[in-house]
């Protein structure tokens, strides 16, 4: 078994960055790394694989067979404990988007069982072209990770961005991303966020204050340790900032619900939306005029409990996490909520406490376990509140 940091698998295609390249090497060798380079065949015109070869101690691969011997290329994806392509240009982030495997870096990529980091090097022009950008987003919907182009002069003698990042900003990503737990890899979750608006008429409807951002900070954190997420969110306006999360935008409580009943073989589901709990019995296909009666008139129905539906069918080994909004009786009636949903945790928060519930940027929360566990949390920014949450997850479902 290797001593090293870790393994990781350099993927090396054609540029004048290549050079780059080289000198990551060495870093990345200085600090303890195993590394094994892989090169394109355009790669080698740039810098030959004995450069690399010396610096890493490695045999460089770069033909399936070589010497009448075959590269099992799954082997390296098997091996490598991150796969990073770097530089990575316009060409190559084109068929790693689009299943082409015509290379041995590409067919490294395509068999990789661990996370993926690319850090493209291209002209200004070719890195804003529709197609690059859209392939780029692609990347990123698998779950590879970009290292981002700086701005700077480039070799085609023009200025902005395109130049590949330098060798010790991309070992300070590396490293960073390392230190990340990636404990909800393979995990796929599901998270509600926001309100939901019941519609009274074409222009009028019920609905609260809700803002999506607790929901939308706990969605970031999964993602970043390496879930696979599923945000159904109700109407808000709050941006999402990692396009990793499959964001399905609902409105009213029974769209929420059917998302939702789309993903019930989920590992977890965190319901942080607030669900509108009533909604009008009819809905009026012309505006209600002031004169037309009195707003008693409206009659409401209950809407259906997503919550609740999911904590009758779950498994034992499905987690769920509810949330509590209170004023009064807070922990009694958080407990009671738990029990009656089939929570395994509850995260309570207080209209009481400055700075907690709808629209802060800021939340003060306790979270209570179904084994009678309860953690008491002190003010903090909605991400730090979102870190508490699913490491508490993370330690219940230890557990089970």
């Amino acid at each position: 078994m290797s001593t090293s940091r870790g393994n990781i698998l350099l993927g090396v295609s054609g540029s004048i960055a290549v050079y780059k390249s080289l000198l990551l090497t060495r870093l990345l060798i200085k600090k303890g790394y195993e590394v094994k380079v892989v090169m394109t065949s355009a790669a080698k015109d740039f810098v030959t694989p004995l450069s690399f070869a010396t610096l890493s101690k490695n045999q460089v691969f770069s033909d399936i067979s070589s010497d009448q011997e075959w590269n099992n290329h799954v082997d390296l994806g098997l091996w490598a404990d991150v796969l990073l392509i770097v530089p990575a240009t316009a060409n190559t982030i084109a068929k790693m988007a689009h299943g082409i495997v015509d290379n041995m870096l590409l067919a490294c990529y395509t068999s990789a069982k661990c996370p993926v980091l690319f850090a493209p090097a291209m002209d200004r022009d070719m890195w804003l072209h529709p197609s690059n950008q859209a392939n780029i987003k692609t990347l990123k919907s698998y779950g590879n990770h970009m290292i981002a182009p700086t701005n700077g002069e480039l070799a085609s003698g023009l200025e902005g961005v395109g130049r590949v990042a330098e060798p010790e900003d991309c070992l300070l990503f590396i490293e960073d991303f390392l230190c990340k737990k990636q404990d909800l890899l393979h995990k796929t979750v599901v998270i509600t966020a926001g309100p939901t608006f019941e519609a009274i008429d074409p222009v009028r409807f019920i609905g609260n204050k809700s803002t999506g951002k607790m929901g939308i900070a706990i969605a970031e954190e999964c993602i970043s340790r390496g879930a696979t997420v599923h945000l159904v969110l109700g109407p808000s306006h709050v941006p999402i900032s990692d396009d990793r999360i499959q964001v399905l935008r609902v409105t009213s409580a029974q769209e929420m619900y059917d998302r939702v009943h789309t993903y019930t073989s989920a590992d977890i589901f965190i319901m942080a939306a607030a669900v509108a709990d009533y909604k009008p019995k009819h809905y009026s296909e012309e505006k209600i005029k002031k004169g037309q009666g009195k707003m008693s008139e409206i009659e409401l129905e209950r809407t259906l409990d997503i919550a609740k539906s999911i904590g009758d069918t779950k498994s034992d080994q499905q987690i769920l996490v509810g949330f509590a909004l209170e004023t009064k009786n807070e922990l009694a009636n958080a407990k009671s909520k738990l029990e009656r949903k089939n929570f395994d945790l509850i995260v309570l928060n207080s209209l009481n406490d400055k700075g907690a519930g709808f629209k802060h940027d800021t939340n003060k929360v306790t979270i209570i376990r179904k084994d009678n566990k309860s953690t008491a949390y002190e003010l903090k920014s909605k991400s730090d509140v979102a870190k508490d949450i699913i490491q508490e997850i993370i330690d219940y479902q230890e557990q089970l």
